[in-house]
């Protein structure tokens, strides 16, 4: 089965569609978002998720809202695209790429003159922000490839497959260049709780690429460890700041047992990911309801005067970190600061 594209622009009816994630892997569903209003709504109920994924979203947000605007004067156009662009930004706060995909098109569109080509801006930036995510994917799994072994188990955790970007994916995205290059790569996919994105997502893309793909929970993890059945890990990220990753909870707990047992550590996730102006402490961890936990389905599995903490990412110390791959090469963690430091998210 060819996956039809996570999301993209319909120039035609002027409407971004997308499919929502929520329905796999039951049901492919494609959605025709016609407002701002129900793209803050997809994003939030993670119909829309992935942190390449978010930024064209963003972008494609600017551009819906360009398109549907019918304001004649320039200031006021800009002024309430970026009061749109606001309410967008606000659905995510840890995903740094939602806000770089809203502001990359807001700059485009702050350097036209008139109304028309304000509008004209906005969808053809927004339009480069997703031609480039796909080719960022590409050239990440392309570098990361040659980091996985001919023969071995890939562990994997949440999704950071096509279905968190525009296509191909980004930890996934390693994967899938391995097995193009002939290399024989099974895959163990952590179930992810709460929402199970690893379960759901995960095994349904790769399965539909006809690669061997198990499935186990969470906890499982470091016992494969330690029986030594993990050749390496390879994950996604949400935001990288000089000393740490951010990424699904979770992730933290594979990279502890995974140095531990001297099992290498990847990230893959595009530059624009990477936060220059923060650290760790600065990055706010959204929480998300306590319903993901405490149901499962339409049973109640957690006792109503129980407490539930439901944090959606965790923080990774790059020195847990064997090397992160993005598509302008591997930086070693020793590198990170430097690297980062030399990069500006515009």
């Amino acid at each position: 089965m060819t996956l039809p594209p996570t999301i993209t622009w319909d120039e035609d009816s002027g409407t971004i569609v997308f499919i929502d994630q929520t329905r796999l892997p039951g049901r492919v569903e494609i959605v025709k978002c016609r407002t701002v209003q129900r793209l803050v709504v997809a994003i939030r109920r993670l119909e829309i998720r992935g942190a390449p994924a978010l930024g064209v979203a963003g972008a494609f947000g600017i551009a819906l809202a360009a398109n549907n605007s019918r304001n004649s004067d320039p200031d006021g156009f800009l002024a309430a695209l970026k009061q749109e662009g606001d309410l967008i930004i606000g659905t995510r706060p840890t995903a740094i790429n939602l806000s770089w995909g809203v502001m990359r098109v807001l700059r485009a569109v702050e350097r036209a003159d008139s109304v028309s080509e304000m509008r004209e801006t906005a969808i053809r930036e927004a339009l480069a922000v997703a031609r480039e995510d796909e080719a960022c994917c590409h050239a990440i799994g392309d570098y990361g490839a040659s980091l996985l072994p001919d023969q071995g188990t890939v562990l994997t955790h949440c999704n950071a497959g096509a279905l968190a970007c525009s296509a191909y994916g980004t930890a996934l995205g390693v994967i899938r260049s391995a097995v193009t290059q002939g290399k024989e790569i099974r895959v163990v996919a952590c179930e992810t709780r709460p929402l199970l994105q690893g379960a759901r997502l995960t095994a349904w893309e790769l399965t539909q690429d006809g690669i061997d793909t198990t499935v186990i929970t969470d906890s499982m993890a470091a016992a494969l460890m330690q029986d030594g059945r993990i050749s390496c890990i390879v994950v996604g990220a949400d935001r990288i700041t000089q000393d740490a990753v951010f990424n699904k909870i979770g992730t933290y707990m594979h990279a502890v047992c995974a140095k531990h047992h001297n099992v290498p550590f990847y990230v893959a996730a595009p530059v624009s990911t990477f936060d220059p102006e923060r650290s760790a402490s600065d990055v706010v961890i959204e929480e998300r309801s306590r319903e993901e936990v405490a149901t499962c389905g339409a049973r109640t599995i957690v006792p109503q005067d129980a407490g539930v903490f439901n944090p959606s990412f965790d923080a990774t110390p790059v020195e847990l970190v064997t090397a992160i791959i993005t598509e302008k090469g591997v930086v070693n963690p020793p590198d990170l600061k430097a690297f980062i430091s030399r990069r500006t998210i515009t």
